[in-house]
């Protein structure tokens, strides 16, 4: 495994006491709230290993509501976010799980309000590093280390062409796509990560293409 830099050894600035239970946890929940794209109403964050196990005594609870909270991994208010979200109107239950998952570090976080409803599942790799596999059912890698797209279509010809086309006319670089799909010709989700952050403008152009349904953003 190559290290590029110190912090993927000892972790990021955080909040302690684990890089992995901790900052990892924030990550995932920061990350949750921005596919969700505003503060959710409610949460129920499943927890799945060792999170299940050893979630209060590590501080994987407070930093997830962190995270939903829009709190970085140094933030302190991480410390105090359950009363923080009493006072932002967050409910939240946390429910560990007995089942086995590929990564001891699992959370999945069904969360919502008067408009829609996500789940999201991501895991804590370590070092504070996350990866998102699973974002309402559909399949994925997302790493939250780059800024990215994710952009819910129709399984159509001619829809990831046009959203690429789009992304060049802005000067706009794809690092990573991927596409995955639960049914041939129903829903399918590009996730597109990119070397910048993407304004408003570029997104509600983007959800203006024939056959795209939902347009979300991860800024780095």
């Amino acid at each position: 495994m190559k290290f590029t830099s110190v912090f993927d050894i000892i972790g990021p600035v955080m909040i302690g006491p684990s890089s992995s239970h901790t900052a990892g946890a924030a990550r995932i929940g920061r990350v949750a709230r921005d596919l969700f794209g505003r503060q959710p109403k409610w949460a129920k964050i499943y927890l799945y290993g060792s999170f299940a196990e050893t979630y209060r005594g590590h501080g994987t609870d407070v930093a997830i509501i962190g995270g939903l909270l829009d709190y970085d991994t140094d933030d302190e208010r991480i410390k105090t976010s359950f009363a923080e979200a009493e006072k932002a109107g967050l409910q939240f239950e946390f429910i560990p799980e007995t089942a086995n998952k590929e990564h001891p570090n699992t959370a999945r976080i069904l969360m919502g309000d008067d408009e829609s409803e996500m789940s999201v599942e991501g895991i804590s790799i370590g070092g504070g590093k996350i990866e998102i596999s699973e974002v309402n059912g559909f399949k994925l890698r997302l790493t939250g280390g780059m800024p990215a797209i994710l952009v819910v279509h129709d399984d159509r010809a001619g829809c990831i062409a046009n959203v690429a086309n789009c992304l060049a006319m802005h000067d706009v670089n794809i690092g990573h796509m991927e596409v995955s799909r639960i049914e041939r010709g129903l829903t399918a989700l590009m996730v597109i990560e990119v070397d910048q952050n993407i304004d408003k403008r570029l997104l509600e152009q983007i959800s203006y293409i024939p056959h795209i349904t939902k347009v979300s953003k991860i800024n780095n």
